[in-house]
C-alpha cells in the first residue's frame, strides 16, 4: 500500500501553506486503500460521502453551518469523525469554531488552520499526494528530454544507450537520468520519471567512467524531471535477423504502470548517426501529438496516385 503521514504533509507544506497546528496528532497515515482510489481524491472540500479524506472547511462551509441547528451541525460532524480523517484543515482565515476544536481535541484528530483559500490548498495538496502516492516504477535505461519530449532510451545491453544520451547532450538536449529511471504514474495516462537522488547529474560512459554531466555542460544540460512521451529501443542486429518493416502501419507501443507509450525501434549499426535518428523519431512524434501522421499521410497521397491512374485507364 502507497502511504505517507499527516506529519510529512505538514512538514512539506508547513510554509508554503501558511499551515499552524492548532491541535491532534500528526502521525496518522494517508494511505491509497484500494487500486481504484486516485490519490487526488484523499483531499477535498468538507463532504459526507467521503468523510474518510483530509477535509478542508472553508467559508463556504461555515457559512452553511451558521444556517443550521446546533444539534444538525454536531451530528454531521460525529459522522465525519467517526470514521477517523487524517486531518482537518481550517481554510480561508475562517474564525476557528470551538466546537471543531473540541471534537478534534477530544479524537486526536489533527487540526490545522490557514489563510490561504480553500480551492487554492486543494490543488497544492492534491497536486502534492499525486505525486507522493502515485505508482512507480524503476527501469533501466536513459532517460532524456529531447526537443522538449521526456525519451526513455532503453536496449540491449551494449547498444550504447550512454554513448548516444552523451551525443544528445553535446547537442544541447538534456539528461534526466542514465542507468536507473523511477516512473511515477501521477495522473491516469501520466507518466513523470526522475533520477534517484544518488545518481543525479551522472553518466557512465564505456572508457570514459563516470562523468558529471552539470559540471561538464553547465546546468542547462540537466533536467530534475520530464514527462514520458516516447519510448526509444536500440536494437543490436545479428545475423539471421530479419529486417526491420520499412514502412510500418501500425505503432508500436509499450506499458508502463498500466499507460501506453509510444516505442520507436532504431537497428544498431556501424555508420548509423543514432542522434539524428532519434531526433527525427522525436520531430515525428511532435507532429502525432500535433494530429500530423507523416506515414499515413504518404499512403493517402499513394491511394489518390492508384485512384488518378485508375481513372485515366
Amino acid at each position: 500500500m502507497r502511504r505517507t503521514s499527516v506529519a510529512q504533509l505538514f512538514e512539506a507544506h508547513h510554509e508554503q501553506l501558511a499551515l499552524t497546528h492548532v491541535c491532534g496528532r500528526l502521525d496518522r497515515e494517508i494511505a491509497v486503500p484500494e487500486e481504484r482510489i486516485w490519490p487526488a481524491d484523499l483531499v477535498g472540500h468538507l463532504n459526507l460521502m467521503h468523510p474518510d479524506r483530509l477535509q478542508i472547511i472553508g467559508a463556504a462551509e461555515l457559512t452553511w453551518a451558521q444556517r443550521q441547528s446546533r444539534e444538525k451541525i454536531a451530528h454531521h460532524l460525529q459522522e465525519i469523525f467517526a470514521a477517523r480523517p487524517p486531518a482537518i484543515i481550517l481554510a480561508d482565515n475562517c474564525e476557528l469554531p470551538g466546537m471543531l476544536q473540541t471534537i478534534c481535541e477530544t479524537t486526536q484528530v489533527a487540526l490545522f488552520r490557514t489563510p490561504l483559500a480553500s480551492a487554492g490548498v486543494i490543488d497544492q495538496l492534491r497536486l502534492y499526494l499525486s505525486r507522493q502516492l502515485a505508482e512507480k516504477v524503476s527501469l533501466h535505461g536513459v532517460f532524456m528530454d529531447v526537443l522538449g519530449l521526456g525519451v526513455f532510451i532503453t536496449g540491449d545491453s551494449g547498444a550504447g544507450k550512454s554513448e548516444l544520451a552523451l551525443e544528445l547532450i553535446s547537442r544541447g538536449h538534456g539528461l534526466v537520468a542514465d542507468d536507473v529511471v523511477e516512473f511515477s504514474r501521477i495522473a491516469p495516462t501520466v507518466l513523470e520519471g526522475r533520477c534517484p537522488e544518488l545518481l543525479q547529474d551522472f553518466i557512465e560512459v564505456r572508457g570514459l567512467g563516470i562523468l558529471n554531466i552539470r559540471t561538464i555542460f553547465g546546468e542547462t544540460a540537466c533536467r530534475r524531471k520530464m514527462r514520458l512521451r516516447l519510448v526509444v529501443y536500440l536494437q543490436r542486429r545479428t545475423l539471421g535477423d530479419g529486417d526491420p518493416a520499412r514502412l510500418p502501419i501500425h505503432r508500436e507501443t509499450q506499458t508502463i504502470l498500466g499507460v501506453e507509450v509510444p516505442r520507436t525501434i532504431l537497428p544498431v549499426a556501424a555508420g548509423r548517426n543514432l542522434a539524428v535518428l532519434l531526433e527525427a523519431a522525436v520531430r515525428s512524434q511532435i507532429l502525432n501529438l500535433r494530429g500530423i501522421d507523416s506515414t499515413q499521410e504518404f499512403i493517402e497521397r499513394q491511394h489518390k496516385a492508384i485512384e488518378q491512374q485508375s481513372g485515366e485507364g
